[in-house]
């Protein structure tokens, strides 16, 4: 289980990583390369720190219990999905702003950094809310499939 776990944790924070690196980018109104390459790594370095340190599982699980929510049901995915948000984007959008704040100051840009951080954060947990909802059970269906685990509805998985 837990190499099920670790594959849906690498999936998900190459694809969380991407989105919240491509929105950082477009809504800089800046793109290169070099820091798309970098604010990429360090985005899916982040998220894979957080998913060994976070228990976003169990928590999820505690809270959606606490609120009788049915395993499967639209109101559990989206709380499930509003906690994993919670947990992860706030805390990994702040790191890249501050990386991306620091770059820029230290090649003589004026920017306001709460301006910037509030933007991005608000940005940032919309967007990733979007791509948990949608993404994550077809993450946990193939990687389920992948090891040979049929399931009719991956959000009966507990992950």
């Amino acid at each position: 289980m837990k190499k099920i776990e670790n594959e849906i944790s690498l999936l998900m924070g190459l694809t969380i990583g991407f989105v919240l690196t491509m929105v950082g980018l477009i809504s800089s109104g800046t793109f290169s390369w070099p820091a798309f390459i970098s604010s990429y790594l360090v985005s899916f370095l982040i998220s894979q720190i957080l998913t060994r340190i976070i228990p976003v599982r169990k928590i999820s699980e505690t809270l959606t219990k606490k609120m009788d929510l049915k395993q499967g049901s639209v109101m559990y995915r989206l709380v499930d999905t509003f906690i994993s948000d919670l947990c992860y984007s706030p805390i990994m959008t702040f790191i890249m702003v501050s990386v991306a704040y620091y770059q820029a100051t230290s090649h003589g840009a004026k920017l306001n950094y709460g301006a910037m951080l509030l933007k991005s954060e608000v940005l940032s947990f919309i967007a990733a809310f979007i791509v948990i909802y949608f993404v994550s059970p077809l993450i946990i269906r193939t990687v389920l499939k992948r090891n040979g685990i049929a399931m009719s509805d991956p959000a009966q998985k507990k992950q």
